[in-house]
């Protein structure tokens, strides 16, 4: 159903999405590593567990294992790989293949990354290929004392020796996730390896009326166009958000009622996000709070800031703006910047 707040995982319960499908498809074809893009909620996750559900492959979601302890370890992500026994047994059934898990069975300490990966590509050689899927990748940085490198040489070696395994890479804050991976860097483990990179962005207004209203006939629902209308003026074309609203309409038949609850429950995800990003810098919600209230240019977030006694030196406040922009939290046009996601922009102006 459309109307579903758990992330898709068929590619017939998303919407006009075939077009990065096919994107998607001939990147894996043609490259050991793919990165798909787009800002928070636009449904990178979900094309990619569709995806996986169609090919053999696992995912690790990066970001909820760094909320668990603020860091990344081997130790934590060979647990990650070890809880995907199951899976991996589901896959060889389908595909009527055996291969030993054994090694998935050793203490995380003494088994190496290099050899899992290498135990994959194995699985890889009888089902065509296989899929190792990282979501929010950009949470890597934080893996080990090194930012990462580890896992870049890792993934450098995977790509020039391991042929029948495949890297997918998702990143909502895509200009971190470019700085990390470094492929353009000399000094990067990853440097000169070309990869696919699809770019998942937000419904147009035609796309997002109809996604709303094929959601309605799909529960048997008549709703006002007007009413239909508004919502996407309010919401704009984050799937996700239209999927929220989609759900509390649905409840009560009741548009303010739904609007309401919609940016309530867009509040409590969006403060979570603003808190962790808090942690890394508190000028970080200053400034988006600047932008959002019309303070948009550069020389405006200043004068902002120093009204509420940030006396920020300019270099420092570039560096930040400039940060943010990677985080995908604003983008810039013509010396205007503006919050990326309308939604995220109204909670906090509120």
């Amino acid at each position: 159903m459309l109307f579903d707040l758990r992330p898709k995982s068929r590619r017939e319960e998303i919407f006009d999405r075939e077009k990065e499908f096919k994107e998607l498809e001939k990147s894996v074809e043609m490259y050991p590593m793919t990165l798909i893009l787009g800002i928070r909620r636009v449904g990178k996750s979900s094309i990619l567990r569709a995806y996986l559900n169609e090919n053999p492959g696992i995912l690790i979601d990066c970001r909820e294992l760094y909320a668990e302890s603020g860091h990344l370890t081997k130790e934590d992500l060979i647990r990650n790989l070890q809880s995907k026994a199951g899976l991996l047994n589901k896959i060889m059934s389908k595909f009527k293949i055996s291969v030993n898990l054994k090694f998935l069975t050793i203490e995380p300490r003494e088994l190496s990354l290099r050899e899992i990966f290498k135990e994959l590509n194995k699985i890889g050689e009888k089902t065509g290929r296989f899929i190792i899927a990282f979501d929010e990748t950009q949470y890597l940085r934080f893996y080990g004392s090194r930012g990462g490198r580890e896992l870049l040489a890792l993934f450098a070696y995977a790509y020039d020796n391991l042929p029948n395994l495949r890297l997918i890479l998702t990143g909502s804050e895509i200009g971190l996730l470019h700085d990390f991976l470094k492929i353009t860097s000399y000094g990067s483990p990853l440097y000169g390896r070309l990869g696919g990179e699809i770019i998942v962005e937000s419904f147009n207004r035609k796309t997002s009326l109809e996604f709303l209203k094929f959601g309605f006939d799909e529960a048997e629902v008549e709703v006002n166009k007007e009413e239909i209308k508004k919502a996407v003026e309010l919401l704009d074309g984050v799937p996700g958000w239209l999927v929220i609203f989609g759900v509390e309409y649905l409840k009560d038949r009741d548009f303010e009622k739904a609007i309401r609850r919609t940016f309530e429950v867009a509040r409590g995800l969006v403060i979570g996000e603003l808190k962790e990003l808090k942690q890394r810098s508190p000028r970080y919600v200053e400034i988006l709070k600047g932008i959002a209230l019309g303070y948009n240019r550069w020389s405006l977030i200043r004068d902002y800031l120093k009204v509420r006694g940030d006396r920020i030196p300019d270099p420092r406040l570039y560096a930040l703006i400039e940060n943010l922009k990677k985080m995908n939290w604003i983008v810039e046009e013509n010396e205007i910047y503006k919050i990326a996601d309308p939604v995220v922009a109204t909670v906090l102006k509120d």
